[in-house]
Order: structure tokens, then sequence, then C-alpha cells
């Protein structure tokens, strides 16, 4: 029998940002950081007499954190997005009368979507007549 797979504590730790980071992101509490931030760097506007690396180093910072943040929504959704797909998987499997050949629709190609979509369109079309 084959040992089990292991997971690394990379993979475990970026799910586990994954799942709290965007209810943080989205929260009054990181607005309100936000906005202390950006008020305590204006304030020290005048200290630094307004020089080049005043308005740099926020620049920097805003673009580091903004590209961080992409990637982990982006991750985030794509995890959610799976999961969703799955759960409605199970369902329409579920079902006896559901087709199952619509379980994975989304590998689907285009021209297949749009063909599955006008025959859904014409049951709509009947069941309104």
């Amino acid at each position: 029998m084959a040992a089990p797979k292991r997971k690394s504590i990379l993979t475990d730790l970026c799910r586990l940002v994954a799942r709290v980071a965007p209810g943080l992101i989205g929260s009054t509490s990181a607005f309100t950081c936000v906005l202390a931030a950006t008020l305590a760097w204006l304030a020290l506007g005048p200290v630094f007499d307004f020089s080049d690396g005043w308005l740099l180093v926020p620049s920097a910072v805003a673009s580091i954190v903004a590209l961080i943040l992409v990637v982990l929504l982006q991750y985030s959704q794509n995890r959610d997005t799976r999961a969703l797909q799955l759960k409605l998987d199970e369902v329409i499997r579920s079902m006896s009368e559901a087709r199952t050949q619509l379980v994975r629709l989304e590998r689907l190609s285009d021209e297949e979507l749009e063909r599955i979509e006008e025959e859904f369109e014409e049951l709509r079309e009947q069941d309104a007549a």
C-alpha cells in the first residue's frame, strides 16, 4: 500500500491565508487601518518637506500590497469556484431526472457551452408558452 501523500506546510499556510484573508481585507478594521495610515502619511508630509522619498515609499508599498492582494484573492476565488462546482456536480449527480452530462460543464469549449445555452433558451421558451 502506498504511503499517503504529505501536504507541504506552504500549501497549508496558503490555504489558511486564502480562507481568512478575504474576510479581513473587506472589513471595517482594514478600512480604518488604511485610512489611518493615509492620514499619518499626509501628516508627515511637512516633516519630510514633501520630498521624493515621502512620495515614493507609499507608492511602492501600495504597488506591492496590491499585487499580493490580487494574487491572494484570485487564489481564494479559484478555490471557492472549484468547491462550488463540486457541490453543483453532486446535486446534478444525485437527481434522477438530471442530465449527468452537465457535470463538469465548465470544461467544455465555448461552442459547446453556446449549444447547451441555446437548448436551455428553447426550454425556457417552451415553458413560457
